[in-house]
Order: C-alpha cells, then sequence, then structure tokens
C-alpha cells in the first residue's frame, strides 16, 4: 500500500508498504483522505522523539472489515461499508486503568496515539483503530468537510474543560486553522470574542464572528510583551493556540487576575514563564487537547462553523503538501 513515513530523519513515500491486519476489536479502515495537522510538522521538528511511524491522525475512511471479539456490538458491524472518522487516543479500556476507569481515557498511561506515538497513522491506503474509536460520518456531509472532524474535536474542547461566560470577554491568540475553528466555537458562546493573529489578511477571515481582531508585535523574546501598549486590556479567558512558544508569556501578559488562560499549543521546544506572576495574580492555567467526535460532525453536519475548501494533493506529492500554505491541506488516498 502507498504510505508516508517518518524514519527519524525525513518523511519518506512508499508505494509497497505492508497493509495492517486488524487486532481482535479493530477494524480494518479503507483511507479516503487524509489532513494535514501542524503536529505533524512538529514531529518532524523534534517534537516526538524517536519517531519511527506512518504519519498522519485526521482523516475519512471506509470500514473494510472488524475483527469481532465479545465486545462487538451490532452497532460495531452495521460500520462495514461506511465512511468515518476516528479518535486518535488509543487507550487500554481496562477498569483497573486509574485513567480508563474514570472515563479519562485520552490520558491512559498506556495509550498509543494515532499517527504520534506508537501507532502507525493515517497516511497510508489502510489503517486499523479500535471500533469504540469510530463515529460514522452523515451521509449528508462531504468528506472534505468531515475531515475537520478531529481538530474542530480540539476546539470544541475548550468549552468542555473551562465555563465560557456570555458577559465577559475573551481573547483568542493566534490566526491558524485550529484558532479559525476554535474562534467560532468560542464566539457561539456569545462572549465578545478578541482574536489576535500575525496576519492582516488571515484576521480578516475572523472578523464575521469575531467582535475584534488585533495585531500582535513581532517580537518573540520571553521578557517582552508583543502586545501594542494600547491592546493592554485584560480578558477572562485567554486562548493560546498560536502553535509558538511566544504565545505563552503573550496569553499570560492579557489574562486578567483570576482568570483563565487556556494553552492549544504543542511545540518540540521548551517555553519559560514567570510563575509568581500566576501565583499572585492566581491565573488558572489549563491544557486542552482532544476534544468530542460526536458533536463535532453535528456541528459540521449543521452548518454551524464555516470553513474553506481544502487543497488536495497525491500522496507521492507529499513534500508540497507540507510546503503549502493553504488553510488546510490533505492527501487523497482514494486512488488505486
Amino acid at each position: 500500500m502507498k504510505a508516508i513515513r517518518y524514519d527519524g530523519t525525513q518523511a519518506r513515500f512508499s508505494a509497497d508498504a505492508p497493509q495492517p491486519t486488524p487486532l481482535s476489536g479493530e477494524a480494518l479502515i479503507r483511507v479516503e483522505l487524509a489532513a494535514l495537522c501542524n503536529t505533524d510538522r512538529e514531529i518532524m521538528a523534534g517534537y516526538v522523539p524517536h519517531y519511527n511511524n506512518i504519519m498522519g491522525h485526521e482523516f475519512v475512511g471506509t470500514v473494510v472489515s472488524i475483527e469481532q471479539d465479545a465486545s462487538t456490538t451490532p452497532a460495531d458491524l452495521a460500520l462495514v461499508g461506511k465512511r468515518v472518522v476516528g479518535e486518535i487516543n488509543l487507550n487500554c479500556n481496562r477498569m483497573d486503568c486509574p485513567m480508563c476507569s474514570i472515563g479519562r481515557t485520552s490520558q491512559c498511561p498506556q495509550r498509543t496515539v494515532l499517527g504520534i506515538h506508537d501507532k502507525d497513522g493515517c497516511f497510508a491506503d489502510y489503517i486499523t483503530l479500535p471500533t469504540r474509536l469510530l463515529h460514522a460520518v452523515p451521509d449528508s456531509l462531504p468528506s472534505t468537510q468531515a475531515v475537520f472532524a478531529e481538530p474542530l474535536a480540539a476546539a470544541l474542547r475548550i468549552t468542555e474543560v473551562t465555563h465560557i461566560s456570555p458577559d465577559r470577554p475573551v481573547a483568542l491568540l493566534g490566526d491558524g486553522r485550529l484558532a479559525y475553528m476554535s474562534g467560532q466555537v468560542l464566539a457561539l458562546t456569545g462572549a465578545p470574542l478578541t482574536v489576535f493573529g500575525l496576519s492582516e489578511e488571515k484576521l480578516k477571515m475572523f472578523e464575521p464572528f469575531a467582535a475584534g481582531t488585533r495585531l500582535l508585535g513581532q517580537s518573540t523574546q520571553p521578557d517582552s510583551s508583543p502586545v501594542a501598549e494600547s491592546d493592554q486590556q485584560s480578558y477572562e479567558v485567554v486562548v493560546d493556540a498560536t502553535g509558538h512558544p511566544s504565545g505563552l508569556s503573550t496569553a499570560l501578559a492579557l489574562t486578567r487576575s483570576g482568570g483563565t488562560l487556556i494553552m492549544k499549543s504543542t511545540y518540540a521546544s521548551n517555553v519559560e514563564i514567570n510563575m509568581s506572576e500566576v501565583v499572585v495574580r492566581e491565573i488558572s492555567i489549563r491544557g486542552s487537547r482532544c476534544g468530542p467526535f460526536a458533536p463535532a460532525l453535528r456541528y459540521l453536519d449543521r452548518g454551524l462553523v464555516k470553513l474553506p475548501e481544502i487543497e488536495i494533493h497525491q500522496p507521492a506529492q507529499f513534500e508540497a503538501a507540507f510546503a503549502s500554505h493553504a488553510f488546510k491541506v490533505a492527501l487523497d488516498f482514494s486512488g488505486d
């Protein structure tokens, strides 16, 4: 099968990679579209040390078969022949697991992560996933929209972990893909949203749903504030979706005392902030990672979020896809 693997040094395309065999309780899925994420780029920058797997974790595919076990249900079997998207955290699902037993399955200490940690990803003709992690795509939802389910679910996680009051100001740092989806989710809460970004052109995309937009300065020094003096107001909730280490110190400067700073960025490097400021100003810092897929599919199917068209490349031209500056890029594995 076709596949793109990162071997610890560089990503390489193969036309004859071995097809995976589903384990008990898993489905074999024929990938149709696999979308690129900034995390894929960060893997090549060292975000996951010693990574040597097929890349990719955002996909739409069709279930080919299911390897049944005692937990297989009629609903699982009904997925055969259906388009699906899939959650990326393969948890142990054991009741003696301290995380799985209380429903925090994405934090299972034994988990593998599709295309990120010890599990081959979706930049391939076929993948395998446990049926419990699959979600059927509504017939009315095109695959080019359904492929946004994973990042939109991550955006929805913001409102899962933090209450957003509709009468208190919210700031979003970042003008990229995840920020664009997060901004729409935040705007639907009714809270007045201000978006901070580096590109005037990109910020224009946020104007239909944001109360205001602001340009960030160019400084990335940890001891300086890249926010213009006129913008030094505080926000009850600040979301950092910049994907850059400098975003954290900027977000901290914008968070009002007693407020909440939510981290959505993942990157290969470390970052330093003044933790005394966090303590004295009683700021809560919350990490926010993967989110709920079923609501994400409903949002997409009902048109509650608007997304630009994706740019599609053939797998063998993956280098052009990685170099693209399009809003969203996907690899088309639907051909023979």
